[in-house]
C-alpha cells in the first residue's frame, strides 16, 4: 500500500495536538472542542486511518471547527497568527539578506535560511509552544542531514521554469530572499510560487503572499490544494500543467514532502527541517536536521 494512504500510529499524537491548537484558535471550548476531536475520531475508527491521509483530516477537522465557531465567508483561523509569523520574519529578513549576500557561496547560504526557516510550522508544533524569534536567532546552528546541493545547482543554471511550492506564513518571507538570490544567479529564469487554495493550519494562502511581498519575484498563484501539502491528484489543472512543465520544482516543507514523496522525479528537491520521528524514518535523516533532497532517488526508510 502507498504510504501516503494511510496513516502511522506515531502520527495520531499530533493529530491530536493540532486539533487540540484548531479548537483554541477558533475560540472553541468544552462541548465544542469536544465536538471537534469526536468528528475526526469517527473518520479514523471507520477507517482504521487507511485509504485515508493525515491532511484529510486536518481538512475536514478545519471545516468542522469553522461551522462550530458560527463564523462565516473567509474567515482564516491562523489568519492572525499568519501575520505574526511574517511580521516577526520580516524583522530578520534584512539581516538574512546581508548575511546572504556577504557570503562566498551566497545560494548556499539562502538554501539553508529557506530550510531553518521551516521551523514556523503550528502543524509539526502546537500553537503557543513555539518561540519563532528564538528559533530564527539559532540558524546558524542546524546542520543538514541531507544536501543535495551540487544536484540541485546543476538543474537550476539549466532550468527554464522554476515551480516553488510554498509552506507556511512566515517561511515565505525567506522563500523570498532564497529566490532572489536564484534570480540574482539565473536572471532569465521563470518563477511561479504555489500556495493553498484555502486556509488550513498556517500555512500560506494568496493572501498571505502578497503579504510576504512573493509577488514581487515571482508569479505566485493558486496549487487548487485545500489541504496542508500537494495531493496531486486533487490540485488545479492549472497547477499540474506548472508541476509536468517545469524544470525544477522546489517543494517545502513537511506536508508536500509527506504526500509528494512517491511520485517524486528528479527534477524536485525537498526543502524542509525534520520534525518528528516519523519524518525521520522516511528521509532517513535525523530528527532537528535540515534537508535539501533530491526526489527520484532510493533511499532506506
Amino acid at each position: 500500500m502507498n504510504r501516503n494512504k494511510q496513516i502511522p500510529a506515531a502520527c495520531y499524537p499530533c493529530i491530536f495536538e493540532q486539533l487540540h491548537s484548531l479548537a483554541m484558535v477558533t475560540g472553541l471550548e468544552g462541548d465544542g472542542e469536544k465536538l471537534l476531536f469526536e468528528h475526526s475520531m469517527l473518520h479514523l475508527l471507520a477507517t482504521h486511518g487507511e485509504g485515508l491521509v493525515v491532511q484529510h483530516i486536518i481538512r475536514s477537522a478545519t471545516d468542522r471547527a469553522i461551522a462550530l465557531s458560527g463564523k462565516v465567508g473567509d474567515y482564516d483561523p491562523y489568519g492572525a497568527i499568519k501575520k505574526q509569523s511574517n511580521d516577526i520574519a520580516r524583522q530578520f529578513a534584512g539581516e538574512f539578506r546581508n548575511k546572504i549576500r556577504r557570503s562566498s557561496e551566497p545560494l548556499r547560504v539562502a538554501v539553508k535560511i529557506a530550510a531553518a526557516g521551516n521551523i514556523i510550522d503550528f502543524g509539526a508544533k502546537r500553537h503557543g509552544s513555539l518561540d519563532v524569534e528564538k528559533e530564527l536567532c539559532t540558524i546558524d546552528e542546524r546542520a543538514f542531514g541531507c544536501f543535495d546541493f551540487a544536484e540541485f545547482s546543476t538543474r537550476l543554471k539549466l532550468a527554464g521554469k522554476l515551480l516553488y511550492i510554498c509552506d507556511n506564513a512566515g517561511e515565505i518571507v525567506f522563500d523570498r530572499l532564497f529566490i532572489e538570490e536564484i534570480l540574482r544567479t539565473n536572471p532569465g529564469l521563470e518563477v511561479t510560487c504555489a500556495v493553498r487554495a484555502l486556509p488550513v493550519i498556517n500555512d500560506a494562502v494568496l493572501a498571505d503572499a502578497h503579504d510576504a511581498g512573493l509577488d514581487e519575484v515571482a508569479v505566485v498563484v493558486s496549487s487548487g490544494s485545500v489541504y496542508p501539502g500537494t495531493l496531486l491528484d486533487e490540485t488545479s489543472e492549472e497547477f499540474r500543467m506548472l508541476f509536468d512543465n517545469a524544470d525544477v520544482i522546489i517543494s517545502k516543507g513537511q506536508g508536500n514532502f509527506e504526500t509528494l514523496l512517491d511520485i517524486a522525479d528528479e527534477r524536485l528537491f525537498f526543502i524542509l527541517r525534520i520534525k518528528c520521528d516519523q519524518m525521520a524514518r522516511l528521509s532517513s535523516v535525523a530528527k532537528g536536521e535540515l534537508v535539501l533532497m533530491q526526489g527520484g532517488k532510493v533511499r532506506s526508510t
